[in-house]
Formats: structure tokens, sequence, C-alpha cells
């Protein structure tokens, strides 16, 4: 049995995987409350439950997390307020016997993607994964870019703006403080003066509607987009790039703005054989299914 486990800035996801499909599994939110390791060993154990499951036949444990990752610790997740967290470490103590794997986000996702999903047919590719933060991959001649030290590829920590919005990390003006799916919900609220969170879903209806001081949010979302992806395209010249998380709930609604703006003249150095953009094709399934792998 493999189990993948997906930690969001605001939720955890359990699966279990079998032949690159994801067989079950179970998703719950995380509050400023939740003990991080408590909530993954309770999913753990109620994966193994429901599916008359024991310990022992745990072939492998594949965690996806956010943030700096490096040797089975998590140097920094800022969304998670973890910094040199042992969690591998951690969690061995509860299952002694079982490979355990640690990786970034985003580069799950993206493998995930790359194997199974949208950026099969491409060699030069980037994913990006829109959600509480921003993470994301990329693969030059089908090989996945990894540094040696880090995780690297912060794609959302990337300064779109100088001195612009505080971010988690510590810096300000990074691209996941315009363009995550966060801080689109956060500007949406603010112009419409809603005080109480919003899904998802009420989002997405929210943004179906006509009203003009919302069209300014989205025109400004969507440009604040097109710089920081019009920014990878001229440093990687990919072939696709694919979006996932949270934004491709959105994707009939975003993409085509998005393809739109960034085929302006001047947003990109190359402004010939532009990428195309495409939507994950495993959503948010992405994480667990690629820390198998």
């Amino acid at each position: 049995m493999k189990i993948g486990i997906d930690l969001g800035g605001s939720h955890i996801a359990v699966g279990i995987v079998e032949d690159g499909k994801l067989r079950y599994k179970v998703e719950e939110d995380l509050n400023k409350e939740s003990n991080l390791l408590e909530k993954m060993k309770e999913l753990i154990t109620r994966t193994l439950i429901e599916n008359q499951g024991t310990r022992e036949e745990i072939e492998k444990v594949g965690i996806a997390c956010p943030g700096t990752i490096s040797n089975g610790n998590i140097i920094k997740a800022g969304n998670l307020k973890l910094y040199h967290f042992p969690l591998v470490e951690e969690l061995k103590k509860e299952f002694a016997n079982t490979e355990i794997t640690l990786r970034n986000d985003g580069k799950c996702a993206a493998l995930a993607e790359k194997y199974y999903g949208s950026l099969k047919k491409a060699k030069d590719c980037i994913f990006i994964n829109f959600g509480t933060g921003i993470g994301g991959a990329v693969f030059l001649e089908g090989k996945l870019l990894e540094p040696k030290k880090y995780s690297g590829f912060e794609i959302g920590h990337m300064v779109i703006e100088k001195g612009g919005r505080q971010c988690t990390c510590g810096k300000k003006g990074c691209f996941e403080t315009y363009g995550s799916i966060r801080a689109l919900k956060q500007e949406v609220k603010k112009e419409l003066h809603i005080e109480k969170d919003i899904t998802g879903k009420e989002l997405l209806n929210i943004m179906l509607e006509e009203n003009e001081n919302l069209d300014k949010v989205m025109q400004e979302y969507i440009e604040n987009l097109a710089i920081g992806i019009g920014n990878l395209i001229d440093i990687f010249e990919p072939e696709i790039i694919s979006i996932g998380g949270s934004f491709s709930y959105y994707d009939e609604l975003l993409i085509p703005k998005l393809t739109t703006k960034i085929q302006e003249k001047n947003m990109t150095f190359n402004e010939e054989n532009l990428p195309e953009i495409v939507t994950a094709e495993l959503q948010n399934d992405a994480g667990i299914l690629g820390a198998i792998l």
C-alpha cells in the first residue's frame, strides 16, 4: 500500500495510490489550532481503518509539502508557519518500519502532471500551482530541474512589485501576494466589503456576476498573473505551461483572459510561438499522486 499526503496552506489530504491512480482520498481543513503532525497520523490511521489495512501493509508514505524541503526536513514553509522542522524523523517515531519521503508540493504535482497528465507530451514545460501560495517546477529536455541544496524554483517568491505587499516569507511584493487564489479572494472580499471567509465555490459564483468594480479587480489580477508568467516564459521558453491547484476550478473563466493578456505586445521578449497554457488534468489530486513518484 502506498499512501500519498498533500499538505496545503489550509488543508491536508491523504490518499491511497495504486498504479498511478488515486483509489481513496480523505481531506480536511487546517486551522490555526491544528497540530500538523497529529493530524497526519490521525488521517493515516483513518485511511487504514476505512480500507481495512494495517501498518505493516504500508509500503511507502510520500509527503508533498509547500516551502523549502531538504533531507526530510521542512526548512521553511511560511504558510504553515514551520521552520527547520524534522517532519520525516518525527513521523518515523510512529511508523518506524515504513519508507517515508518528503518533497516540495509543487514538484510533486509537476511530476504527476508530467507522468500522467497535461505535460506528458512536452519536453520543455512548466507547471505552476496556484492556491494559498504559488509553487511550481520546470522541465527541460524532459528532466525536472532540481538544485542540489534546496528544492528551489520558488516561483511564488519572485518579486513582481518592488516594496509591494508583505509576503509570509518575509519579503515584499512576491508573485504569490498578487497571483495566488488567496490573494484573489482577499481582493474580491475587500472590493465587495465581505467580512466573512468565502469558499472556492462562492468565489466562482461572485466572479461570474456582472460587476464593474469586480471587473477592475479581475483585470488587475490577470495583469499580475501575466507579469509573473511572462517572466517564466522569457527565462525558460516552454512549450506548454500547465496551471493547477485551486486555479483549475476557475480555468474556463481565467485561462482565456490570461492567454489573451500574455499575447499582447511586449508582454514577453519573444512574442512568436508562445507556449500553450493549459489546465492541469489531475487538479488537486496531483500532489498526492506525485508524492509517491
